[in-house]
């Protein structure tokens, strides 16, 4: 161990001849010549340490139809390889009539090739056609041997002999994708937008604006703006975002007012939607940019159902809401951040330097044993840290999970640091809710110790290669692996810093949906309404006879009415005018109201479940796009 330790050592600096990692993005070489890697050796030699002695099982990928099957499924469109229909998962249509002209194309080279693999796998061997006439009598072959050419040797088979079966409780069927989804007729974008940057007017734009991030309030996809990527090009976005910062600077967030959501203030029928239009688009904006990635096999982990480590996320929350029905990420890790933020945001090294190994281990043994009546006042900030990082290490699956884990790696290939944080987006918003909500306070905390560097010398850079190898699941190494491969791990850890340095930086957009894929979840949820709403005419003369009996004077344009079942009036119509915002509304009602809770504005129904309207948006704007919607005021 100590060898393999001398031999990082001398790898922490690397040579000025050696060229840049390959995966790394040209913004950060000059950070290659200067930043030791020290830190991240002596985090990783800890991480081996405390796994001494366990065999760690082999990093293997996925075939192409458990890859492709899994993609089609994580897209929504399940329906379209099984027999099966959940009334969670919506029809394939409803997906497919949201999509652009990219996305379609890339849910059908998808389902393509997963057919074509399918049929190449369950493809029967050719059989010879001696072992279809054989002679019975062993005499005769002996008198008659066959021919000792070559040809008389059976050749390779071109297909396995043997196949692997999919153990599935549904039967898969025939899988066939609407037409009208591929034909020219269809749109660039769902919305059709008019108005694009063009790279022509991207270098009249001033310099205060070049950081602002308002590609988050375009109607077209991120695949769409990289076009020009695929004919060798560089896009609007790569010209006017390009600088040599590396991504240190953060992105300037939109205003609330113009409209932008957060991915915690839309419903879970809202975020499974958005869950397969980002799924979708993700995979687009990554091939347009020729970046792809294989999916490896979810390693078999331990998991425990008591105690605090090795225990999966949702249980841990679901264990929580019994005493906090509201809470959102586990008490232990908010305990964890809590006590680092009281007693080590000042000191020096904060994460970084190691805690007792047989303390860490009582404290974590006391914690799995009575996790409601530990003691938090006898943890000191450097076993707080030592413990935060255990945790994250030891969830059965990972933070940033098995499924999106080398997703995240390929991003690295992206040459444009603007379309890393956009494809992080992405990513962000196809975690599970309680892995993105724990990733948030992460980050959170990740940046206060930045604040602090003065104090606690704690760089940017220094906390990502830190962190990196806890949450990026850095693979043993064993005492075999020969300079070149540690070379390799170098680099990795490296990129793995570069990430969570982005995420650190730019972390406020990632919770932030983007507008396009907010309208193509309102089209999905318009195509759904539809169809349950389609009625006979037989229905449709009947409601309308019953709604002549007890008409309600409808209301004029531009007026809502909003609902506010806890107050003591709990209704009001409100003429909307240009700039009348939620907190407006919302301060008519507070007057008769003396529950002490954060009262807000919801937008209900029409072509969205649920959605939390943030206190500055603009009630006009969400009007014209919902006019059938419910205006609801309620914690």
């Amino acid at each position: 161990m100590s060898s393999e330790w001398t031999d990082r050592r001398m790898l922490s600096s690397p040579p000025a001849t050696s060229p840049a990692p390959p995966h790394v993005p040209q913004t950060m070489t000059s950070d290659l010549h200067h930043v030791t890697m020290e830190t991240f050796w002596r985090e990783v030699r800890s991480i081996e340490e405390e796994v001494d002695g366990e065999e760690e099982e082999e990093e293997e990928d996925l075939d192409e139809v458990e890859s492709e099957e899994a993609w089609l499924m994580e897209a929504g469109l399940s329906s379209l390889i099984t027999s099966s229909l959940s009334e969670e998962v919506p029809a394939p249509a409803e997906v497919l009539s949201t999509l652009t002209r990219q996305q379609a194309a890339t849910v059908k080279r998808r389902l393509d090739n997963y057919k074509e693999t399918l049929k190449t796998r369950n493809r029967q061997p050719i059989r010879d056609v001696r072992d279809v006439f054989t002679e019975p009598d062993d005499e005769l072959a002996e008198r008659c041997p066959p021919p000792t050419s070559p040809r008389a040797e059976s050749p390779p088979s071109r297909y396995h002999t043997t196949t692997k079966t999919i153990r599935r409780k549904t039967h898969r069927v025939r899988s066939t994708l609407p037409t009208f989804v591929f034909e020219d007729q269809l749109p660039e974008h769902p919305s059709s937008p008019t108005h694009t940057l063009s790279p022509t007017r991207t270098h009249s734009l001033s310099v205060s604006w070049s950081k602002q991030a308002d590609w988050l309030l375009r109607d077209s996809p991120y695949s769409e703006g990289v076009a020009d990527h695929r004919r060798g090009g560089t896009c609007p976005d790569c010209l006017r975002f390009h600088g040599t910062d590396g991504g240190d600077m953060p992105f300037v967030p939109v205003a609330p007012f113009q409209g932008l959501v957060s991915a915690d203030d839309l419903s879970s029928c809202d975020l499974t939607r958005l869950g397969f239009i980002s799924h979708i688009e993700l995979s687009t904006f990554l091939l347009a940019l020729g970046v792809q990635s294989k999916r490896p096999r979810p390693p078999r982990r331990k998991t425990r159902d008591t105690g605090v480590f090795a225990v999966p996320l949702n249980s841990l929350l679901e264990n929580d809401k019994k005493k906090f029905p509201d809470i959102k990420v586990p008490v232990v890790f908010q305990k964890l951040l809590c006590t680092l933020e009281h007693t080590g945001l000042q000191t020096e090294g904060i994460l970084r330097v190691p805690g007792s190994a047989a303390r860490l281990k009582y404290l974590r043994g006391e914690l799995d044993r009575c996790c409601g009546e530990f003691d938090w006042s006898a943890v000191r900030q450097v076993e707080a840290a030592g413990l935060l990082k255990l945790f994250i290490r030891e969830l059965p699956t990972p933070l940033l999970t098995h499924t999106h884990l080398s997703t995240y790696r390929s991003v690295l290939g992206v040459s444009s640091v603007v379309h890393q944080v956009q494809a992080l987006q992405l990513l962000s918003l196809l975690l599970p809710e309680e892995n993105r909500e724990t990733l948030r306070a992460l980050l959170a905390f990740l940046r206060k110790v930045v604040s602090h560097q003065d104090q606690n010398r704690m760089s940017l850079w220094n906390v990502s290669m830190v962190m990196a190898p806890n949450l990026f699941s850095y693979s043993q190494c064993g005492n075999k692996h020969s300079i070149a491969k540690q070379r390799e791990e170098m680099e990795e850890a490296v990129g793995g810093a570069h990430l969570l340095r982005l995420m650190i930086t730019h972390q406020d957009l990632l919770w932030t949906v983007p507008s396009f894929l907010l309208s193509q979840v309102r089209q999905m949820n318009q195509a759904s309404n539809q169809k349950q709403f389609d009625l006979t005419k037989a229905k449709r003369r009947l409601l309308r006879r019953t709604n002549d009996r007890n008409q309600i004077t409808e209301l004029c344009a531009g007026v809502i009415r909003v609902q506010a079942p806890l107050h003591t009036k709990v209704s009001m119509a409100i003429q909307l005018d240009g700039q009348m915002r939620a907190k407006d509304i919302i301060t008519r009602f507070e007057c008769d109201h003396s529950s002490s809770s954060v009262q807000h504005l919801y937008e209900v129904g029409g072509n969205i479940c649920e959605r939390r309207l943030h206190p500055d948006c603009l009630l006009l704007d969400v009007y014209r796009v919902n006019p059938r919607c419910d205006w609801l005021i309620k914690p």
